[in-house]
């Protein structure tokens, strides 16, 4: 993860290698069935999980930790390039709809040996200042979340 200088905004870049095609990978971030499944860390749930991919489209999701806490997210859908580019932005908020991040999201699909290549780059800011923990997980949550897509995309092959 690469953090700039000032300690309340965050940038991520993963690169993650696929063994399916770009056009199976795009649509799992376009389908919320296929997103609810994977989207989060390891051991989140996804009870509420709605996408309106076109641009202008509003996405929402809300994660459930194991221990019952809710993490609400959404933004608008910004680019919409099928199967090669998506960009949004990603705004987290705390349980009383307070924005606490406010970040945009980049994510490239290209075809890669029969399988898909993504890449993805997120950028984010933290509103308040008890944001700053979720800044610093940020990679792991999305490395997280690309290793729970793969194993969606497995079933499905």
């Amino acid at each position: 993860m690469t953090t700039d200088s000032n300690p309340s905004e965050a940038l991520v870049t993963i690169t993650h290698i696929f063994d399916a095609p770009r056009e199976l990978v795009f649509r799992a971030w376009t389908d919320p069935k296929q997103m609810a499944q994977w989207w989060g860390p390891k051991c989140f749930t996804n009870p509420v999980c709605e996408l309106d991919p076109r641009v202008g489209g509003a996405w929402r999701i809300v994660m459930r930790s194991p221990d019952g806490l809710e993490y609400p997210c959404g933004g608008v859908y910004r680019e919409i390039v099928e199967p090669e580019r998506l960009a949004f932005t990603n705004i987290a908020t705390d349980n009383d709809g307070t924005p606490i991040l406010d970040g945009f999201t980049i994510v490239t699909f290209a075809e890669h040996g029969g399988g898909t290549k993504l890449t993805l780059e997120t950028r984010a800011v933290a509103l308040v200042a008890y944001a700053a923990a979720y800044l610093a997980g940020m990679e792991a949550g999305w490395t997280q979340s690309l290793e729970r897509l793969e194993e969606c995309l497995a079933k499905r092959n």
